[in-house]
């Protein structure tokens, strides 16, 4: 059986042209409040599950990061690395699979923003993925979480399920020093710290 977390589920989707829910200005700017005061100052950022690089070139090129994006799919590191602007170098872009992959393959030992947006819901083991997210941020970093609450759309949506339950939502925020939500629409944004 295929689970949603492998590459043997994702590569046919990106490979045969499907896409996900766009970036957009409400979305960026609840990062930026969240992320703290001034730009990335060229400290290490990690996007995981970065898939068309949105996010990834966002974090690098407007807010100032050091960016690296990690998808389990080649379809979708090809198409990130595919959308290269201008003559300042973008993101580092990497195929491999966070929750099994070596973490020392990555170029930084860690990272002062990683992000995980429309993800975490689709990993198997959620307390398993968040201790080796802790393991990679810096003390006083941030793990800036954007995802689906279960229950938010309307009954008769065909994804009214999608989404993560108050079980995993008990999970993803425990055990941080500071956990700060903010809901924008069907999603949740959480900010967390170690």
């Amino acid at each position: 059986m295929t689970t949603t977390s492998t590459a043997a589920y994702w590569e046919p989707l990106w490979a045969g042209g499907r896409r996900y829910r766009q970036l957009d200005g409400s979305e960026t700017q609840l990062m930026a409040e969240h992320l703290g005061p001034g730009p990335g100052r060229g400290r290490p950022a990690l996007d995981l599950g970065c898939g068309d690089g949105t996010l990834a070139r966002h974090l690098h090129h407007e807010l100032g990061y050091r960016t690296t994006g990690i998808d389990i799919s080649p379809s979708a590191v090809a198409l990130a690395a595919a959308h290269h602007e201008g003559p300042v170098p973008g993101p580092v872009w990497l195929c491999g699979d966070i929750t099994t992959s070596d973490l020392t393959a990555l170029p930084e030992p860690a990272y002062a923003v990683i992000t995980c947006r429309l993800v975490y819901r689709w990993m198997d083991d959620k307390a398993a993925f968040l201790n080796r997210v802790r393991h990679l941020l810096v003390p006083g970093g941030t793990f800036w979480v954007v995802t689906e609450i279960a229950g938010r759309r309307e009954d008769i949506d065909p994804l009214h399920g999608l989404g993560i339950s108050r079980a995993e939502a008990e999970i993803l925020t425990a055990g941080w020093s500071a956990a700060q939500a903010a809901d924008l629409d069907v999603l949740r944004c959480y900010a967390l710290r170690p």
